[in-house]
């Protein structure tokens, strides 16, 4: 494993701490990416989990803010895209400039990280390339 590779590995950990569910979802989430995206690299931060290709495009980060009406255990995965998404899985939505939305999703299982996520991942990589 390169250095960069372990540092990373070890500051995921500390991110999650004992959070071993959203650990483990967050590992498959990265796996899942890192198939439908080459090159997308990842930055440990304070609050969230950063996704980057020339700029950042998404992000995993565990709720902060918990909602009464959320899993008490989830991972919250963030994508910004140039339109709303209409979807259900979408727990919240907001254009916090126009034409750029932020959506937030929670995932509890493994099985909701699946094709329709990844390619709403996918999009915002894209999104995120085509600006200058």
């Amino acid at each position: 494993m390169k250095p960069e590779a372990q540092h990373e590995t070890q500051d995921v950990l500390l991110f999650f701490g004992d959070k071993t569910l959203e650990l483990s979802l967050f590992e498959t989430l990265r796996g899942r990416m890192a198939d439908a995206i080459p090159g997308m690299t990842v930055r440990v931060q304070k609050s969230q989990i950063s996704f980057y290709g020339r700029r950042l495009f998404g992000a995993a980060s565990l709720p902060v803010r918990r909602r009464k009406d959320w899993p008490e255990r989830c991972l919250v995965v963030t994508v910004g895209l140039s339109h709303p998404l209409d979807s259900p899985r979408v727990a919240v939505r907001v254009e916090p400039y126009p034409n750029r939305w932020t959506h937030h999703i929670l995932i509890e299982r493994p099985e909701q990280i699946d094709e329709e996520l990844l390619g709403w991942l996918v999009e915002a990589y894209e999104f995120a390339e085509s600006k200058r």
